[in-house]
């Protein structure tokens, strides 16, 4: 099975946030696949089961905050395919970069799930949220959102393109064919 882990905080304080592009992404690829996420009883995620001709799928969203991501995954079987979806400051805003495996890029949430997992190999989508300006925290630039019109309409195709990317790879399309369709560096 393919496990979608689309990374970000909950609760409508981070929503739609730089730093919540991950949740954005897996919400975006769930209405392309006509289902919603829903959380379930006594689970610490949000979840949308897919199934395709290449096999079964399911989209997460982690409700345990951004650094502790990786809480969830005891709720699967280390024999999944894994994919998490999240934010990259160091990808200019709206770069789009898809990998098998490497390191968290000091990223807490990825970092958190490489963890209980015990590896890095396991594919990743990185949107890119680009540096916070100057006189910007960085705390600050991930927990907002994007206001300036033409930044903010980069980001959403970026958002959208990240989605395209979790549908192809949900139906069966290999990771480095995905990279070839959508890596890119970023407009801004």
């Amino acid at each position: 099975m393919t496990v979608v882990i689309g990374l970000g905080n909950p609760g409508s304080k981070y929503e739609h946030t730089r730093h919540n592009v991950g949740f954005d992404a897996v919400e975006r690829a769930a209405a392309f696949f006509q289902v919603k996420l829903r959380k379930r009883c006594f689970r610490l995620y949000r979840q949308a089961k897919v199934r395709t001709e290449a096999g079964d799928a399911v989209l997460v969203q982690p409700l345990t905050f951004m650094n502790a991501s990786g809480k969830i995954m005891g709720s699967f079987s280390k024999t999944d395919r894994f994919v998490v979806v999240c934010d990259n400051m160091d990808l200019a805003l709206g770069g789009l970069r898809i990998r098998q495996g490497g390191g968290s890029s000091g990223q807490k949430g990825l970092a958190s799930i490489a963890e209980q997992l015990g590896t890095n190999d396991f594919a990743r989508i990185y949107i890119g949220i680009g540096r916070p300006q100057e006189n910007v925290s960085v705390v600050d630039h991930v927990l907002q959102r994007e206001t300036d019109p033409q930044r903010k309409e980069v980001l959403d195709k970026a958002i959208d393109d990240a989605a395209k990317a979790i549908a192809r790879i949900i139906n069966g399309v290999s990771i480095g064919d995905v990279q070839l369709e959508f890596n890119r560096k970023g407009l801004l």
